[in-house]
């Protein structure tokens, strides 16, 4: 037979010691600290969208402006004068 994995009396032996004790406001500053990542979270995907929404109409005023879609006049020939 194979002897036991070091790794497991390892963590027997720290199951079978006495466990911390846990702080009492534990669970307040938990909850405290939850919300506040959540607050986080939902204010940087607000500016998120904000950021989106002000990129996508700061392009629709430079394609209104620009437009880029047209074609530029043909300059390579000179115009047909006198035919």
């Amino acid at each position: 037979m194979s002897s036991a994995d070091p790794k497991e009396n390892d963590v027997r032996r720290m199951l079978e010691t006495r466990h911390p004790t846990v702080p009492a406001d534990l669970a307040t500053r938990a909850e405290e600290r939850g919300t506040r990542l959540l607050r986080r979270h939902l204010v940087v995907r607000r500016a998120g969208w904000l950021l989106l929404v002000a990129a996508a109409i700061a392009f629709a005023v430079w394609g209104a402006m620009v437009e880029p879609w047209v074609t530029p006049p043909a300059e390579t020939t000179p115009p047909l004068e006198g035919w």
